[in-house]
């Protein structure tokens, strides 16, 4: 049984001598295993080996052990207290379930269980490269790097597996708990798992050129809420992505260029973080009103079949009189009252997600009148990348409208504006 970790071995002694603990752990493996006393007498030590004392130190285990203390050990952090010599072994950076398979059989061995069930090591020097410092970067540009035997170092803050011809992503690469940017970009992954919303450090995902058809809900909805602020999917086949993806609050960089995307997230105006767009060479023809509440410093929109929008050309949603139920979804969002699914149907809760604006401000959810209107992007963004090879910097912007009124009184604007 080996364990590879940041130790510090503290002398409890040390107060008596009006001395304190430096609270800094080296790079260690630990070892449980046999040996042989002067007395002939076969017990089981722990071994602590680093890169000063590779051939290690070792401390009898067998009625040895005072106490555990594993308050923090899901966070790889545990200390061991041994009655002879009067030391606190204190452990840290480690992998959390080896900790805790490791702390299984240091409790087996202080108990005096039979040696053959338990998981012993052979105590030898170690190698200089088993007590290096953790690894935090890893980058890996072909399949014959790949490790196929071995894991990920779980000290990884940064991993990239490129031109690899990944199909999907390893679930090993899921457990790099301190894992802050994952770089899968040039495979062939077409699909994400969920479990990727449980890296709860990942500031950075780049899955740029890949087979990618779909990005999932859950991820949108996972602990990716809080922490990714970079998200590169250029280069896939994305033909649409979920209305949840604007729940990634944090974003401050979102590349979407080179896919099939026939429209952005209507709630796209909710990323009031968002920086810098590209969606260039898709196949967008018109963006969602919401899109006017950006703050950029850089769109890119160049290649998109952009239409030339008409006021006039109107879709009309409206029915008279409004239903009861489009009226009491107007009063939700407009009064901002609560909801979810465990208080309405799952269906009345996407619907209230797809609410729209109105041009006098009230919300509209099924019921309203929708035409495009054109929109210079330097109102939203500091720089714009050219929408085509014209030289222009407009794009068509949807507009809703929640009754004929509204609808009468922007065409009456239109109207006079053209007329002066």
């Amino acid at each position: 049984m080996k364990l590879q970790c940041d130790v510090e071995v503290v002398s409890r002694m040390l107060p008596t001598f009006g001395m304190k603990r430096k609270g800094k752990g080296v790079r260690a493996v630990l070892s449980i295993g046999k040996h042989v006393d002067k007395n002939t007498l076969r017990n089981i030590y722990l071994m602590i080996c680093t890169a000063k004392d590779r051939a290690g130190s070792k401390y009898k285990l067998k009625d040895n052990i005072e106490k555990f203390f594993t308050w923090f050990v899901d966070e790889g952090k545990a200390t061991v207290r041994l009655k002879e010599p009067a030391v606190d072994i204190c452990l840290s950076k480690a992998d959390a379930n080896s900790l805790k398979n490791f702390l299984s059989a240091a409790r087996l061995a202080d108990r005096g269980s039979d040696m053959d069930s338990l998981p012993l090591s052979t105590l030898t020097p170690v190698r200089a490269r088993d007590v290096e410092k953790p690894k935090k970067k890893l980058t890996i540009m072909s399949k014959k790097d790949y490790p196929l035997t071995s894991n990920f170092p779980y000290s990884l803050e940064q991993l990239q597996v490129s031109y690899c011809r990944l199909s999907r992503i390893d679930l090993r690469m899921l457990s790099l708990k301190s894992l802050r940017k994952l770089d899968l970009s040039n495979n062939h992954i077409k699909k994400l798992p969920d479990t990727i919303g449980d890296l709860g450090c990942l500031a950075d995902l780049v899955l740029h050129n890949n087979h990618l058809e779909s990005f999932s809900e859950a991820l949108c909805l996972s602990s990716l809420q809080g922490t990714l602020q970079n998200l590169d999917l250029s280069q896939n086949r994305l033909q649409a992505l979920p209305t949840q993806l604007c729940h990634l609050r944090e974003l401050v960089n979102l590349k979407l260029d080179d896919n099939k995307l026939k429209c952005l997230p209507f709630r796209i105006g909710h990323l009031s973080k968002l920086r810098f767009l590209s969606a260039a060479h898709n196949q967008l023809s018109l963006l969602p009103d919401n899109f006017r509440k950006l703050s950029l410093e850089n769109l890119d929109l160049f290649g998109n079949p952009f239409t030339q929008p008409n006021p006039l050309d109107h879709r009309m949603e409206l029915t008279f009189p409004l239903s009861l139920q489009e009226m009491a979804s107007r009063a939700v969002v407009n009064l901002r009252v609560p909801y979810g699914p465990h208080l309405i149907p799952a269906h009345l809760c996407r619907d209230l997600e797809r609410a729209k604006t109105c041009d006098c401000g009230q919300p509209c959810i099924n019921f309203f009148i929708q035409t495009a209107v054109s929109m210079n992007l330097h109102q939203v963004s500091h720089t714009v990348v050219l929408v085509d090879d014209m030289g222009g910097t407009e794009a068509p912007v949807q507009q809703h409208f929640c009754s004929l009124a509204c609808y009468s009184e922007f065409l009456d604007n239109c109207l006079q504006r053209g007329i002066r």
